[in-house]
């Protein structure tokens, strides 16, 4: 790549990245302003993220812009460090998420999910009491279970429902318990469970208890998470080519700087 061309290329780039980074900062301050607990939780690692990616490309256009062997030295090697972080975090979110396929349940359009099909890291997130508490209150906030009977006005809607993971697992009894649904809300617990899981004895028809403190919930919004953390294992995998890209023509920029450094 040419002198001229390598570093025109990286100072814009890191114009255009500058310009995304605040708009990602302005989004977690935006965020942090929200009053829902539960997308609080998500402010610093966006706030965090979107300083980040300002700093290193600031460090970039500058190095470019001016010239300067050392910023561009700088920027090389944070840039690279991001890049190791990427490709590290991304092999354990597939590591990760390997596991957790779902069981398939004769008369339903969805699958069930059980807690210890997944990761001993899910496990241990996820039964740590204090943990479950906060996404408790989430799961209570998000009015997914009490909007099935608003959704499904009939008997015979919810039964032919495909289910999210979250709702099949959080909203309602273990099939395998074998209570009659009334509706898309209510359950009659008057009968024996059929099953030994304990998760039948939690199951109450209260709107503020449901499910919510069975393993086939926390199963729930495991796969959630694993479906979710495979969207960003894939964005990632982009994002790492992409800098990898940024990466080569960076040092084609250093590299040019120094030789234009070593003629004056």
């Amino acid at each position: 790549m040419g002198m001229g061309t390598s570093t025109f290329v990286t100072r814009w780039i890191n114009f255009l990245t500058m310009l995304l980074a605040i708009v990602v900062i302005i989004f977690g301050v935006w965020m942090s302003t929200h009053h829902d607990g539960c997308r609080k939780s998500l402010t610093l690692p966006v706030i965090g993220l979107g300083a980040v990616i300002f700093l290193i490309s600031v460090v970039g256009f500058l190095g470019a812009l001016k010239d300067i062997s050392i910023l561009l030295w700088v920027y090389l090697i944070t840039l690279f460090i991001v890049l190791v972080g990427i490709l590290v975090f991304t092999v354990l979110v597939f590591i990760v998420t390997n596991n957790g396929s779902g069981h398939s349940v004769t008369g339903l359009r969805y699958k069930e999910y059980q807690l210890q099909d997944f990761s001993s890291w899910f496990l241990k997130e996820l039964n740590n009491s204090h943990n479950w508490e906060r996404l408790k209150v989430c799961l209570v906030k998000s009015e997914d279970c009490n909007n099935l009977s608003k959704k499904y006005k009939t008997l015979k809607q919810y039964k032919s429902a495909k289910l999210t993971p979250i709702e099949a697992g959080c909203c309602r009894p273990p099939s395998q318990c074998g209570y009659p649904a009334a509706n898309a809300s209510y359950y009659d617990l008057t009968f024996h469970p059929v099953s030994p899981n304990n998760d039948c004895k939690r199951y109450k028809n209260s709107r503020a208890i449901k499910c919510y403190d069975c393993d086939s919930c926390k199963a729930g919004v495991a796969q959630y998470m694993k479906t979710e953390w495979r969207v960003v294992a894939i964005f990632n995998v982009v994002l790492f080519v992409v800098l990898s890209i940024v990466y080569f023509v960076g040092c084609c920029a250093r590299r040019n700087a120094a030789r234009r450094h070593s003629k004056a």
